[in-house]
């Protein structure tokens, strides 16, 4: 793996002209590029991942392998993040400028993204769809290239190529387990191949996989320090953690499995009896509430069961002219447990003539009777209820993907041309088990004229019949789909002679049709339901037409252009692209590039029937002003509290736009040895986000409770406790991210002890800054940006070190993986973001989160030439993960240190060839 270059283009091709004159040179197409050239080395930096680095890793798939590079940062997803929108898929965030602007192709063609938005917002491409087993090789793009593929190319592209020209029979399974023997995986995959292009004038690629992956429940790692547990007073933090409930805090409560009734003279709650029967937690509420953690359902890693089928046929028509199609099918099912529901949820959905507001809070609304058996006061009160009766919630999510391509590609009066149909559907279907028809849960509480009322919660929900939890339990479903369509078409040649080598031209043109039909679960489209609405629906057309110029103006200096031209319906884009490449002595290059990119606002931004709500970790201005809790009852929650935010689609968005630069050298000072370093900087203007948490936090439109602060007797209006705020879509921010990429491969010949390699890839935040109206926020380095990621934070440094040995029929591979540690603040200049029980800044008084390093084994054997054995073990050290308790991507964890939550985790396989 070497940024910006192949491993195996050698000292001589780093110096050979592009187009050079010699025929026999093998010309290559590369990711960003659509002409053919003789050197691999561009002038943009590419990383390469070849089949063999891929195997070696003893990853299970192509997102898991993708996501341990230096290059993903915040807004990647993993698969272990069930509680979010996406829950069951997964994507690559470059430069943690998130999914949204870094484009996946599969064969250097796009693919219908996933069929719910991220959030409530980001599109993506899911790759989870993509067979592990038979990738030929993986190109990162580390530079913007919509100049060659049009939108959301800001960050970067990851362009995943499939095996072409695979020949006979081969077998792959592999089955693993942590060191506690759960969380197991089995894979298998077949993969045939028959005929020579060459020869036999055709060759046909069939590729079968299935993978089975088991749930991990939190509880399982009840033992393993802090992870999985939402209880984490153990280590000096507070009660009122993000996975506890059951607390009682001085006007509310939390909701909790024996119910807490709201005594109408003081304001407080008071918990119902019976904790016990429900709680494992010893050390309980001083306050009198029934203090429970979801570590007794959540899981950390979903239960997980794909099916990819992958097929390419080609057929040489003669030696100019070929036709060949490419057709996939993905079939992945998750589940993802969570906690038992809340009887009093707060929801928000389109406004209707009932409910013009939209939002309905049932936390004020779902009142147990006077009459209710279990009522202590006599009179009609507010309540919070944890539905233990009912059962844990799980969302489960089935995604069918497919893909067709037909194409034809050869030459033509000297043009090498490529053109092609592609569509391409995912097909979601999603379901949330154990929710609740509302309007039965308010009058079975709160009705007694209802058939179902009296409702009996916490310690006495024996008494219930089944036919009331036949009525007031559901399951909310929903099916979404995308389409995608496109015909494309690209064709380049070499023209004049320059002192160089010849003049390159590549022309290409496309139309594109994407479609999203995502509707909201059932019931939320009128607050019927516990859930928000969640929904986006519309269409987009685009048509554009490119050009590329690659000129080696002399032998030592080579010049490339490009430009592209989209038009939408809505505007129009034109984005440029600059590069220059020096290579005054062979082993020697200088390179940069300057890029212009857009990404144009998505269906689910755009659409004026688009809303979703979303949650963020935020500081409550009004009860936490400074970062200390206000006088009058406010507390230390309110200065790390779990909001809602209201996100409805904006028609008059404009489209994001960019500016990129890299500068570099690629340097071979020995034979054996290889270098690369480049500076690079984006900035993002025109940005489509929700209004800030922080600002909606503070305006007047904010929904509070009425647990208003009282100081010296007297109430302050609008000061209760935070729970939803409006943030339409708007263009209204920019960010701009800069650091440097290295890349060091070392060859070692060992003699009679074979050979060896040592790759260094490094990757450092030099500045992360994202500035809205009135502020300028630095998240380099911190715990942010929590408005567009799961809070996982922006680390400045990332680290690989990869090494190999081969000797003979063996080989042994280690890779190191480091993340540096974190301030834990939401950006620089902020407060510690969470404080220890005793006040201080959390973790250890330091408030920085450690940084957290890993190691990774694998070894193969080749039996004979037909069989080969493998086995891995991720995370060697058994190193856990930092306690992280701000992140809500991981229970504990920060999300990208899930392999310190498994723990250990071994591989054994085999691969048999048939001859």
């Amino acid at each position: 793996m070497f940024s910006g270059s192949v491993a195996a283009v050698s000292l001589g091709l780093l110096a050979q002209p592009a187009f050079a004159q010699d025929a026999n040179i093998q010309r290559v197409e590369i990711t960003g590029s659509s002409i053919k050239r003789a050197s691999a080395e561009t002038a943009s930096p590419v990383q390469m991942i070849g089949r063999e680095e891929l195997m070696k890793s003893g990853k299970a798939t192509v997102a898991e392998f993708l996501q341990t590079l230096t290059v993903d940062g915040a807004g990647s997803l993993p698969t272990g993040f069930g509680s979010g929108f996406a829950a069951g898929s997964t994507a690559i965030s470059l430069r943690g400028l998130g999914a949204t602007s870094t484009l996946v192709l599969l064969n250097g063609r796009r693919m219908a993204p996933y069929a719910r938005a991220d959030d409530g917002q980001k599109s993506f491409t899911d790759l989870s769809t993509i067979p592990m087993q038979i990738v030929e090789r993986i190109e990162v793009l580390k530079d913007g290239a919509s100049s060659t593929y049009g939108a959301d190319a800001i960050a970067g592209v990851v362009n995943i190529i499939l095996r072409k020209d695979f020949e006979g029979v081969q077998l792959k399974a592999d089955t693993g387990a942590s060191r506690y023997s759960d969380n197991k995986q089995n894979n298998i995959a077949l993969t045939v191949g028959k005929g020579n292009l060459d020869d036999d004038k055709y060759n046909l690629v069939f590729n079968a996989e299935y993978k089975k992956s088991d749930l991990l429940a939190a509880a399982d790692r009840a033992d393993r320090g802090w992870i999985g547990h939402g209880d984490i007073r153990p280590w000096g933090y507070t009660q009122n953690t993000q996975y506890m409930g059951g607390y009682i805090t001085p006007g509310n409560s939390s909701y909790t499995p024996t119910g807490a009734l709201r005594d109408p003279k003081t304001g407080n709650f008071v918990s119902l009896g019976g904790c016990g029967q429900f709680s494992q937690t010893v050390k309980q509420d001083p306050a009198g509430g029934c203090l429970w953690s979801q570590d007794q359902f959540r899981s950390l890693q979903p239960n997980v069961e794909t099916v990819n089928l992958y097929t390419r046929g080609t057929l040489q028509l003669n030696a100019d002219h070929q036709i060949y199609t490419e057709l996939g099918y993905s079939q992945r099912n998750s589940s993802f447990t969570l906690a038992p529901v809340s009887a009093t949820p707060n929801v928000t959905f389109p406004g209707t003539a009932a409910n013009p507001t939209g939002i309905i809070l049932y936390s004020n609304d779902v009142q147990m009777a006077a009459s209710h058996p279990q009522n202590i006061f006599g009179v009609n009160t507010r309540m919070r209820y944890a539905m233990f009766d009912v059962g844990p919630s799980n969302h489960i999510a089935n995604n069918q993907f497919n893909r067709i391509v037909i194409g034809a590609k050869g030459t033509v009066a000297g043009w090498d041309y490529d053109t092609g149909l592609t569509h391409s559907e995912s097909k979601l279907h999603i379901e949330w088990t154990n929710q609740l028809n509302m309007k039965v849960v308010k009058a079975a509480l709160g009705d007694p004229t209802s058939q179902y009322f009296p409702y009996y919660i916490g310690s006495q929900a024996y008494k219930n019949p089944a036919s009331l939890y036949a009525a007031m339990v559901t399951n909310a479903t929903s099916d979404s789909s995308t389409k995608l369509d496109i015909v494309d078409f690209k064709a380049s040649r070499e023209l004049f002679a320059l002192p160089g080598g010849n003049l390159g031209l590549a022309l290409g043109a496309e139309h594109r049709r994407e479609q999203l039909d995502n509707p909201s679960l059932s019931g939320t489209a009128d607050g019927s339901t516990n859930s928000s609405y969640v929904a986006a629906k519309g269409e987009t057309k685009v048509s554009a037409m490119y050009a590329e110029l690659l000129a080696p103006v002399v032998k030592t200096v080579e010049l490339s252009a490009a430009l592209r031209y989209d038009h939408y319906s809505q505007f129009n884009s034109t984005t440029p692209k600059l590069g220059l490449k020096w290579t005054p002595v062979k082993s020697f290059a200088l390179r940069g590039t300057y890029t212009e990119g857009f990404r144009a606002p998505g269906v689910a931004e755009a659409s004026a029937d688009s809303q979703s709500t979303g949650s963020s970790s935020v500081v409550d201005p009004v009860r936490c002003p400074g970062g200390k809790p206000a006088a009058g009852g406010a507390t230390t929650l309110d200065c790390n509290i779990q909001i809602g935010a209201v996100k409805i689609g904006n028609p008059n968005l404009a489209p994001e736009k960019s500016k990129g630069y890299t500068l570099g050298m690629v340097w071979d000072p020995l034979n054996d040895t290889n270098m690369s370093l480049d500076a690079w900087k984006i900035r993002r203007t025109n940005e489509i986000n929700p209004l800030s948490y922080v600002e909606a936090a503070s305006l007047p439109s904010a929904v509070r409770l009425d647990n208003n602060l009282v100081v010296n007797g007297v109430v302050v209006p609008n000061s209760g406790t935070l729970l939803i705020s409006n943030a339409p879509y708007q263009n209204s921010s920019y960010t701009e991210v800069k650091g440097i990429d290295l890349d060091v491969k070392q060859r070692l010949r060992l003699g009679n002890y074979g050979k060896a390699t040592i790759n260094l890839v490094w990757s450092h935040v030099a500045s992360w800054v994202r500035a809205d109206k009135s502020q300028t926020f630095q998240f380099a380095g911190t715990h942010g940006n929590c408005d567009t990621s799961d809070c996982a934070g922006t680390p400045k440094d990332k680290i690989n070190l990869i090494t190999s040995w081969d000797k003979g029929d063996w080989n042994v591979s280690g890779t190191i993986n480091y993340r540096s540690d974190l301030k834990n603040i939401r950006y620089e200049g902020a407060k510690c973001a969470t404080l220890m029980v005793d006040g201080s800044n959390s973790p250890n008084g330091a408030c920085r989160l450690p940084s957290f390093t890993t190691l990774d084994m694998s070894t193969r054997y080749n039996y004979s030439k037909q069989l080969q054995l493998f086995a891995s073990i991720n995370n060697v050290l058994d190193k856990i993960a930092p306690l992280d308790p701000l992140t809500y991507g991981g229970m504990s964890f920060n999300p990208m240190d899930a392999s310190g939550a498994t723990g250990r985790y071994f591989k054994v396989g085999a691969q048999y060839k048939f001859n």
